[in-house]
Protein backbone atom coordinates (compact mmCIF):
# COMPACT_ATOMS: atom_id res chain seq x y z
CA UNK A 1 0.00 0.00 0.00
CA UNK A 2 2.76 2.49 0.64
CA UNK A 3 4.58 1.73 -2.63
CA UNK A 4 0.98 2.49 -4.57
CA UNK A 5 0.32 5.73 -2.19
CA UNK A 6 3.81 6.76 -3.19
CA UNK A 7 2.94 6.21 -6.87
CA UNK A 8 -0.56 8.36 -6.97
CA UNK A 9 1.19 11.12 -5.09
CA UNK A 10 4.13 11.08 -7.40
CA UNK A 11 1.10 11.15 -10.52
CA UNK A 12 -0.96 14.42 -8.63
CA UNK A 13 2.64 15.82 -8.27
CA UNK A 14 3.14 15.65 -12.04
CA UNK A 15 -0.21 16.58 -13.38
CA UNK A 16 -0.73 19.54 -10.50
CA UNK A 17 2.78 20.67 -12.75
CA UNK A 18 0.81 19.82 -16.38
CA UNK A 19 -2.09 21.79 -14.90
CA UNK A 20 0.06 25.01 -13.50
CA UNK A 21 1.58 24.66 -17.27
CA UNK A 22 -1.77 25.51 -18.52
CA UNK A 23 -2.96 28.26 -15.96
CA UNK A 24 0.60 29.66 -16.58
CA UNK A 25 -0.59 32.06 -19.46
CA UNK A 26 -3.49 33.73 -17.96
CA UNK A 27 -4.03 34.18 -14.13
CA UNK A 28 -5.34 31.62 -12.32
CA UNK A 29 -8.78 33.52 -11.78
CA UNK A 30 -9.09 34.12 -15.68
CA UNK A 31 -8.71 30.41 -16.22
CA UNK A 32 -10.82 29.08 -13.61
CA UNK A 33 -13.86 31.64 -15.03
CA UNK A 34 -12.77 30.67 -18.72
CA UNK A 35 -12.98 26.73 -18.10
CA UNK A 36 -16.64 27.19 -16.37
CA UNK A 37 -18.03 29.72 -18.48
CA UNK A 38 -16.81 27.29 -21.38
CA UNK A 39 -18.25 24.43 -20.02
CA UNK A 40 -21.50 25.43 -19.09
CA UNK A 41 -22.03 28.19 -22.66
CA UNK A 42 -20.40 26.35 -25.41
CA UNK A 43 -23.06 23.65 -25.22
CA UNK A 44 -25.56 26.62 -25.82
CA UNK A 45 -23.81 28.22 -28.72
CA UNK A 46 -23.98 25.13 -30.53
CA UNK A 47 -27.54 25.17 -30.64
CA UNK A 48 -27.89 29.21 -31.12
CA UNK A 49 -25.80 28.81 -33.80
CA UNK A 50 -27.69 25.92 -35.39
CA UNK A 51 -30.46 27.62 -35.00
CA UNK A 52 -29.81 31.27 -35.94
CA UNK A 53 -28.00 29.74 -39.48
CA UNK A 54 -30.90 27.26 -40.31
CA UNK A 55 -34.22 29.23 -39.52
CA UNK A 56 -33.18 32.96 -38.85
CA UNK A 57 -31.01 33.06 -42.10
CA UNK A 58 -27.97 33.75 -39.69
CA UNK A 59 -29.19 36.88 -38.63
CA UNK A 60 -27.94 37.60 -34.73
CA UNK A 61 -30.64 40.55 -34.79
CA UNK A 62 -33.31 38.17 -35.78
CA UNK A 63 -31.72 36.09 -32.86
CA UNK A 64 -32.22 39.64 -30.19
CA UNK A 65 -35.32 40.56 -31.69
CA UNK A 66 -36.71 36.72 -31.23
CA UNK A 67 -35.59 36.69 -27.19
CA UNK A 68 -37.13 40.05 -27.31
CA UNK A 69 -40.62 38.94 -27.80
CA UNK A 70 -40.79 35.12 -27.14
CA UNK A 71 -38.45 35.84 -24.18
CA UNK A 72 -35.38 33.56 -23.43
CA UNK A 73 -36.86 30.73 -21.81
CA UNK A 74 -39.54 30.35 -25.17
CA UNK A 75 -36.85 30.41 -27.48
CA UNK A 76 -34.83 27.88 -25.90
CA UNK A 77 -38.36 25.72 -26.28
CA UNK A 78 -38.00 25.55 -29.77
CA UNK A 79 -34.73 24.21 -29.24
CA UNK A 80 -34.95 20.60 -30.11
CA UNK A 81 -33.78 17.51 -27.23
CA UNK A 82 -31.98 14.41 -27.90
CA UNK A 83 -34.25 11.77 -29.71
CA UNK A 84 -33.26 7.78 -30.45
CA UNK A 85 -33.35 8.69 -34.10
CA UNK A 86 -29.99 11.22 -33.87
CA UNK A 87 -28.47 8.82 -31.26
CA UNK A 88 -29.01 5.64 -33.90
CA UNK A 89 -27.09 8.30 -36.65
CA UNK A 90 -24.28 9.21 -34.59
CA UNK A 91 -23.71 5.74 -33.30
CA UNK A 92 -23.73 3.85 -36.40
CA UNK A 93 -21.44 6.59 -37.67
CA UNK A 94 -19.30 6.52 -35.15
CA UNK A 95 -19.85 2.86 -34.87
CA UNK A 96 -18.29 2.30 -38.88
CA UNK A 97 -15.38 4.91 -37.83
CA UNK A 98 -14.45 2.61 -35.05
CA UNK A 99 -14.41 -0.52 -37.10
CA UNK A 100 -12.62 1.71 -39.92
CA UNK A 101 -9.66 2.63 -37.29
CA UNK A 102 -9.48 -1.17 -36.01
CA UNK A 103 -9.21 -2.98 -39.18
CA UNK A 104 -8.32 -1.31 -42.24
CA UNK A 105 -4.51 -1.72 -42.95
CA UNK A 106 -2.01 0.88 -42.23
CA UNK A 107 1.44 1.12 -41.35
CA UNK A 108 3.29 1.57 -37.72
CA UNK A 109 3.73 4.90 -36.50
CA UNK A 110 5.81 5.69 -33.30
CA UNK A 111 4.69 8.76 -31.27
CA UNK A 112 7.34 10.92 -29.89
CA UNK A 113 8.31 10.15 -26.14
CA UNK A 114 5.82 11.09 -23.43
CA UNK A 115 6.53 12.81 -20.31
CA UNK A 116 6.48 9.10 -18.67
CA UNK A 117 8.79 8.24 -21.15
CA UNK A 118 6.65 6.15 -23.13
CA UNK A 119 6.44 5.67 -26.76
CA UNK A 120 2.38 5.86 -28.13
CA UNK A 121 1.88 3.08 -31.16
CA UNK A 122 -0.74 4.29 -33.82
CA UNK A 123 -1.50 2.37 -36.88
CA UNK A 124 -1.44 4.87 -39.51
CA UNK A 125 -4.41 4.35 -41.64
CA UNK A 126 -6.18 7.42 -41.22
CA UNK A 127 -6.11 8.44 -45.19
CA UNK A 128 -7.24 5.06 -46.15
CA UNK A 129 -10.44 5.63 -43.78
CA UNK A 130 -11.14 9.19 -45.01
CA UNK A 131 -11.42 7.86 -48.84
CA UNK A 132 -13.21 4.70 -47.64
CA UNK A 133 -15.74 7.00 -45.67
CA UNK A 134 -16.15 9.46 -48.21
CA UNK A 135 -16.52 7.00 -51.07
CA UNK A 136 -19.59 5.18 -48.76
CA UNK A 137 -21.33 8.09 -48.07
CA UNK A 138 -21.35 9.20 -51.57
CA UNK A 139 -22.45 5.24 -53.11
CA UNK A 140 -25.15 5.43 -50.71
CA UNK A 141 -26.31 8.70 -51.78
CA UNK A 142 -26.70 7.87 -55.16
CA UNK A 143 -27.79 4.39 -55.22
CA UNK A 144 -30.67 5.54 -53.20
CA UNK A 145 -30.10 3.97 -49.99
CA UNK A 146 -29.50 6.77 -48.19
CA UNK A 147 -30.31 10.83 -48.57
CA UNK A 148 -27.63 12.57 -46.68
CA UNK A 149 -30.40 15.47 -46.99
CA UNK A 150 -31.86 13.98 -43.91
CA UNK A 151 -28.67 14.62 -41.88
CA UNK A 152 -29.36 18.46 -42.17
CA UNK A 153 -32.95 18.02 -41.97
CA UNK A 154 -32.24 16.47 -38.22
CA UNK A 155 -29.13 18.12 -37.18
CA UNK A 156 -30.56 20.06 -34.45
CA UNK A 157 -31.27 16.65 -32.81
CA UNK A 158 -28.04 15.54 -33.66
CA UNK A 159 -26.16 18.07 -32.03
CA UNK A 160 -28.70 18.01 -29.29
CA UNK A 161 -27.75 14.28 -29.19
CA UNK A 162 -24.10 15.09 -29.40
CA UNK A 163 -23.65 18.04 -26.71
CA UNK A 164 -25.26 15.56 -24.31
CA UNK A 165 -23.47 12.44 -25.25
CA UNK A 166 -20.26 13.76 -25.60
CA UNK A 167 -20.33 15.74 -21.76
CA UNK A 168 -21.42 11.69 -20.41
CA UNK A 169 -18.35 10.84 -22.81
CA UNK A 170 -15.72 13.58 -20.67
CA UNK A 171 -17.54 11.68 -17.53
CA UNK A 172 -16.42 8.39 -18.10
CA UNK A 173 -13.07 9.68 -19.32
CA UNK A 174 -12.64 11.27 -16.28
CA UNK A 175 -13.38 8.73 -14.26
CA UNK A 176 -11.29 6.03 -16.01
CA UNK A 177 -8.44 8.52 -15.64
CA UNK A 178 -9.15 7.74 -11.73
CA UNK A 179 -10.04 4.04 -11.63
CA UNK A 180 -8.07 2.46 -14.77
CA UNK A 181 -5.40 4.74 -16.42
CA UNK A 182 -4.28 3.08 -19.88
CA UNK A 183 -0.44 4.13 -19.35
CA UNK A 184 2.24 6.03 -16.58
CA UNK A 185 0.92 9.13 -18.83
CA UNK A 186 -1.66 9.93 -16.34
CA UNK A 187 -2.54 12.28 -12.70
CA UNK A 188 -4.56 14.38 -10.95
CA UNK A 189 -4.20 18.13 -10.12
CA UNK A 190 -6.49 17.17 -7.32
CA UNK A 191 -8.99 19.79 -8.64
CA UNK A 192 -12.22 18.20 -10.10
CA UNK A 193 -12.58 21.53 -12.79
CA UNK A 194 -9.28 21.06 -14.21
CA UNK A 195 -9.35 17.30 -14.06
CA UNK A 196 -12.23 17.53 -16.16
CA UNK A 197 -11.78 20.24 -18.62
CA UNK A 198 -7.82 19.67 -19.25
CA UNK A 199 -8.32 15.83 -18.91
CA UNK A 200 -6.54 13.14 -16.42
CA UNK A 201 -4.76 10.73 -19.23
CA UNK A 202 -2.62 11.64 -22.16
CA UNK A 203 -3.00 8.37 -24.38
CA UNK A 204 -6.45 6.93 -22.80
CA UNK A 205 -7.28 3.12 -24.62
CA UNK A 206 -9.62 1.30 -25.22
CA UNK A 207 -7.68 -2.67 -25.04
CA UNK A 208 -3.89 -1.97 -26.80
CA UNK A 209 -5.03 -0.85 -30.02
CA UNK A 210 -7.99 1.59 -30.11
CA UNK A 211 -6.48 5.12 -28.90
CA UNK A 212 -9.74 6.95 -27.72
CA UNK A 213 -8.20 10.54 -28.92
CA UNK A 214 -7.04 9.59 -32.30
CA UNK A 215 -11.03 8.62 -32.55
CA UNK A 216 -12.39 11.61 -30.99
CA UNK A 217 -10.28 14.00 -32.83
CA UNK A 218 -9.41 12.56 -36.21
CA UNK A 219 -11.71 9.57 -37.09
CA UNK A 220 -15.05 11.73 -35.67
CA UNK A 221 -14.51 14.98 -35.51
CA UNK A 222 -12.25 15.75 -38.68
CA UNK A 223 -14.45 13.28 -40.45
CA UNK A 224 -17.99 14.36 -39.07
CA UNK A 225 -16.45 18.08 -40.92
CA UNK A 226 -15.81 16.38 -43.91
CA UNK A 227 -18.96 14.36 -43.91
CA UNK A 228 -21.14 17.55 -42.98
CA UNK A 229 -19.62 19.62 -45.60
CA UNK A 230 -20.41 16.98 -48.51
CA UNK A 231 -24.39 17.00 -46.86
CA UNK A 232 -24.73 20.67 -47.24
CA UNK A 233 -23.64 21.05 -50.93
CA UNK A 234 -26.58 17.97 -51.39
CA UNK A 235 -28.45 19.45 -49.17
CA UNK A 236 -28.26 22.79 -51.45
CA UNK A 237 -28.73 20.42 -54.88
CA UNK A 238 -32.10 19.23 -53.52
CA UNK A 239 -33.60 22.72 -52.39
CA UNK A 240 -32.66 24.72 -55.47
CA UNK A 241 -31.60 21.95 -57.77
CA UNK A 242 -27.99 23.07 -58.28
CA UNK A 243 -25.13 23.68 -56.63
CA UNK A 244 -24.00 27.96 -56.51
CA UNK A 245 -20.58 28.42 -57.39
CA UNK A 246 -20.12 29.92 -53.47
CA UNK A 247 -20.76 26.52 -51.82
CA UNK A 248 -18.49 24.70 -54.32
CA UNK A 249 -15.49 27.12 -53.54
CA UNK A 250 -16.49 26.67 -49.44
CA UNK A 251 -17.00 22.76 -49.76
CA UNK A 252 -14.15 22.45 -51.71
CA UNK A 253 -11.61 24.28 -50.11
CA UNK A 254 -12.54 22.28 -47.04
CA UNK A 255 -12.10 19.02 -48.47
CA UNK A 256 -8.83 20.07 -49.63
CA UNK A 257 -7.65 20.94 -46.13
CA UNK A 258 -9.31 17.96 -44.18
CA UNK A 259 -7.37 15.90 -46.99
CA UNK A 260 -4.31 16.96 -46.17
CA UNK A 261 -5.26 16.76 -42.87
CA UNK A 262 -5.67 13.11 -42.96
CA UNK A 263 -2.75 12.55 -45.89
CA UNK A 264 0.06 14.04 -42.77
CA UNK A 265 -2.45 12.62 -39.74
CA UNK A 266 0.84 10.97 -38.48
CA UNK A 267 2.33 14.45 -38.28
CA UNK A 268 -0.66 15.29 -35.91
CA UNK A 269 0.18 13.28 -33.35
CA UNK A 270 3.22 15.23 -32.83
CA UNK A 271 1.94 18.39 -32.53
CA UNK A 272 0.29 19.57 -29.34
CA UNK A 273 -3.35 18.09 -29.26
CA UNK A 274 -1.83 14.78 -28.94
CA UNK A 275 1.21 14.62 -27.54
CA UNK A 276 0.66 17.07 -25.01
CA UNK A 277 -2.81 17.59 -24.47
CA UNK A 278 -4.44 15.46 -22.05
CA UNK A 279 -8.30 13.95 -23.04
CA UNK A 280 -10.57 16.05 -21.14
CA UNK A 281 -13.63 18.15 -21.61
CA UNK A 282 -11.54 20.45 -23.54
CA UNK A 283 -9.96 17.94 -26.39
CA UNK A 284 -12.80 15.68 -26.46
CA UNK A 285 -15.82 17.84 -25.98
CA UNK A 286 -14.15 20.21 -28.21
CA UNK A 287 -13.63 18.03 -31.13
CA UNK A 288 -16.96 15.51 -30.93
CA UNK A 289 -19.31 18.81 -31.06
CA UNK A 290 -17.66 21.58 -31.57
CA UNK A 291 -15.45 20.67 -34.65
CA UNK A 292 -18.31 19.28 -36.28
CA UNK A 293 -21.01 22.22 -35.67
CA UNK A 294 -18.47 25.57 -35.49
CA UNK A 295 -16.16 24.34 -38.04
CA UNK A 296 -18.87 23.65 -40.54
CA UNK A 297 -20.46 26.58 -39.95
CA UNK A 298 -20.04 28.48 -42.72
CA UNK A 299 -21.66 25.72 -45.29
CA UNK A 300 -24.00 25.36 -43.13
CA UNK A 301 -25.13 28.87 -43.94
CA UNK A 302 -24.56 29.22 -47.22
CA UNK A 303 -27.31 26.11 -47.87
CA UNK A 304 -30.26 28.00 -47.96
CA UNK A 305 -27.96 31.52 -48.92
CA UNK A 306 -27.04 30.60 -52.36
CA UNK A 307 -24.69 33.43 -53.34
CA UNK A 308 -23.31 33.43 -56.82
CA UNK A 309 -20.07 35.18 -56.56
CA UNK A 310 -19.47 34.90 -60.62
CA UNK A 311 -16.54 33.19 -61.96
CA UNK A 312 -13.62 35.49 -61.46
CA UNK A 313 -14.31 36.16 -57.47
CA UNK A 314 -14.84 32.08 -57.22
CA UNK A 315 -11.51 31.35 -59.14
CA UNK A 316 -9.89 34.49 -56.96
CA UNK A 317 -11.23 32.73 -53.62
CA UNK A 318 -10.12 29.40 -54.61
CA UNK A 319 -6.69 29.90 -55.57
CA UNK A 320 -6.06 32.03 -52.52
CA UNK A 321 -7.46 29.27 -50.28
CA UNK A 322 -5.45 26.61 -52.01
CA UNK A 323 -1.97 28.81 -51.69
CA UNK A 324 -2.77 28.86 -47.89
CA UNK A 325 -3.54 25.27 -47.17
CA UNK A 326 -0.68 24.44 -49.22
CA UNK A 327 1.72 26.92 -47.34
CA UNK A 328 -0.08 25.03 -44.08
CA UNK A 329 1.37 21.87 -45.29
CA UNK A 330 4.31 22.82 -46.71
CA UNK A 331 5.35 24.26 -43.47
CA UNK A 332 4.30 21.25 -41.28
CA UNK A 333 6.17 19.10 -43.99
CA UNK A 334 9.47 21.22 -43.69
CA UNK A 335 9.68 20.91 -39.60
CA UNK A 336 8.43 16.80 -40.18
CA UNK A 337 11.47 16.34 -42.69
CA UNK A 338 14.00 18.19 -40.58
CA UNK A 339 12.86 16.35 -37.21
CA UNK A 340 12.73 12.49 -39.52
CA UNK A 341 16.52 13.00 -40.94
CA UNK A 342 18.15 14.58 -37.98
CA UNK A 343 18.40 17.96 -39.57
CA UNK A 344 20.16 16.92 -42.65
CA UNK A 345 17.03 17.76 -44.96
CA UNK A 346 17.61 20.48 -47.39
CA UNK A 347 15.29 23.69 -46.50
CA UNK A 348 14.58 25.39 -49.76
CA UNK A 349 17.86 24.09 -50.81
CA UNK A 350 19.72 25.06 -48.35
CA UNK A 351 21.56 23.40 -45.44
CA UNK A 352 18.82 24.19 -42.53
CA UNK A 353 19.94 26.56 -39.54
CA UNK A 354 19.52 24.93 -36.53
CA UNK A 355 19.67 24.83 -32.85
CA UNK A 356 20.55 22.09 -30.49
CA UNK A 357 18.60 22.31 -27.76
CA UNK A 358 19.11 19.88 -24.59
CA UNK A 359 16.66 19.58 -22.09
CA UNK A 360 15.69 17.31 -18.81
CA UNK A 361 12.95 14.98 -18.61
CA UNK A 362 11.20 14.15 -15.68
CA UNK A 363 13.43 11.01 -15.01
CA UNK A 364 16.09 13.77 -14.78
CA UNK A 365 17.31 12.07 -18.43
CA UNK A 366 19.26 14.02 -20.97
CA UNK A 367 17.99 14.42 -23.90
CA UNK A 368 18.70 16.67 -27.51
CA UNK A 369 15.60 18.61 -29.65
CA UNK A 370 16.90 20.34 -32.79
CA UNK A 371 15.16 23.74 -33.85
CA UNK A 372 14.25 24.61 -36.92
CA UNK A 373 15.30 28.18 -38.22
CA UNK A 374 15.12 28.13 -41.71
CA UNK A 375 12.50 27.82 -44.17
CA UNK A 376 8.95 29.09 -43.24
CA UNK A 377 10.82 28.44 -39.76
CA UNK A 378 12.73 31.40 -39.44
CA UNK A 379 9.55 34.10 -40.43
CA UNK A 380 7.76 32.97 -37.37
CA UNK A 381 8.04 30.67 -34.19
CA UNK A 382 4.01 29.41 -34.98
CA UNK A 383 4.19 30.87 -39.08
CA UNK A 384 2.02 27.92 -39.98
CA UNK A 385 -0.99 29.21 -37.65
CA UNK A 386 -1.01 32.55 -40.30
CA UNK A 387 -1.86 30.28 -43.59
CA UNK A 388 -4.48 27.97 -41.79
CA UNK A 389 -6.64 31.09 -40.29
CA UNK A 390 -6.30 32.72 -43.73
CA UNK A 391 -7.72 29.53 -45.63
CA UNK A 392 -10.37 29.72 -42.90
CA UNK A 393 -11.07 32.98 -44.46
CA UNK A 394 -10.68 31.91 -47.37
CA UNK A 395 -13.99 29.18 -47.38
CA UNK A 396 -15.65 32.03 -45.11
CA UNK A 397 -15.75 34.42 -48.10
CA UNK A 398 -17.97 33.06 -50.07
CA UNK A 399 -21.23 33.95 -48.02
CA UNK A 400 -20.08 37.62 -48.44
CA UNK A 401 -20.71 39.89 -45.61
CA UNK A 402 -24.56 40.12 -45.26
CA UNK A 403 -24.04 38.95 -41.79
CA UNK A 404 -21.54 38.60 -39.16
CA UNK A 405 -22.04 35.23 -37.93
CA UNK A 406 -20.59 33.05 -40.94
CA UNK A 407 -17.34 34.71 -39.50
CA UNK A 408 -17.27 32.72 -35.78
CA UNK A 409 -15.56 30.27 -37.20
CA UNK A 410 -12.24 32.38 -38.45
CA UNK A 411 -12.67 34.55 -35.31
CA UNK A 412 -12.65 31.70 -32.84
CA UNK A 413 -10.19 30.27 -35.18
CA UNK A 414 -7.52 33.40 -34.23
CA UNK A 415 -8.35 33.15 -30.81
CA UNK A 416 -8.10 29.18 -30.47
CA UNK A 417 -4.56 29.60 -32.41
CA UNK A 418 -3.38 32.55 -30.77
CA UNK A 419 -3.53 31.07 -27.09
CA UNK A 420 -1.87 28.02 -28.81
CA UNK A 421 0.72 29.74 -29.34
CA UNK A 422 0.85 31.16 -26.25
CA UNK A 423 0.78 28.03 -24.30
CA UNK A 424 3.15 26.37 -26.91
CA UNK A 425 5.97 29.25 -26.10
CA UNK A 426 5.21 28.85 -22.48
CA UNK A 427 5.93 25.52 -22.43
CA UNK A 428 9.36 25.14 -24.90
CA UNK A 429 10.26 28.01 -22.49
CA UNK A 430 9.73 26.03 -19.49
CA UNK A 431 11.44 22.40 -21.47
CA UNK A 432 14.69 24.16 -23.30
CA UNK A 433 15.47 27.36 -21.22
CA UNK A 434 18.02 28.95 -22.54
CA UNK A 435 18.19 27.38 -26.02
CA UNK A 436 14.93 28.68 -26.39
CA UNK A 437 15.99 32.10 -25.80
CA UNK A 438 18.31 31.71 -28.32
CA UNK A 439 15.29 30.57 -30.73
CA UNK A 440 13.26 33.95 -29.74
CA UNK A 441 16.40 36.13 -30.52
CA UNK A 442 16.87 34.57 -33.80
CA UNK A 443 12.78 34.01 -34.71
CA UNK A 444 11.28 37.45 -32.36
CA UNK A 445 7.45 36.94 -33.76
CA UNK A 446 5.11 34.49 -32.81
CA UNK A 447 2.63 33.75 -35.87
CA UNK A 448 3.15 36.70 -38.21
CA UNK A 449 6.49 37.65 -39.83
CA UNK A 450 7.20 41.67 -38.72
CA UNK A 451 4.16 42.20 -37.08
CA UNK A 452 2.79 39.40 -34.08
Amino acid sequence: MGAQQEEKTKKMREMSQYAKEQISVHSKMVTYVSMTALITLCPAFVMFLWHTMVNLDGSTTKFYELCKSEGVAGVLKTWPMPTMYALKMILTFAAFEAFLQLFVPGGIHVGPVSPAGNRPVYKNNGFSCYVITLVTYYALYKTGYFNPAIVYDHLGEIYSTLVVGSFLVCCLLYVKGHLAPSSSDWGSSGNLLVDFYWGMELYPRIGTNFDIKVFTNCRFGMMSWAVLAVTYAIKQIELYGKLSDSMTVSVLLMLVYITKFFWWEAGYWNSMDIAHDRAGFYIVWGCLVWVPSVYTSPALYLVNHPVQLGTPLAVIFMAAGLLCIWINYDADLQRQEFRRTDGKKKVWGKIPNKIEATYVTEKGEKKQSLLLVSGWWAMARHFHYAPEISAAFFWTVPALFSHPLPYFYVFFLTILLVDRAERDDKRCQAKYKKFWDQYKKKVPYKIIPHIY
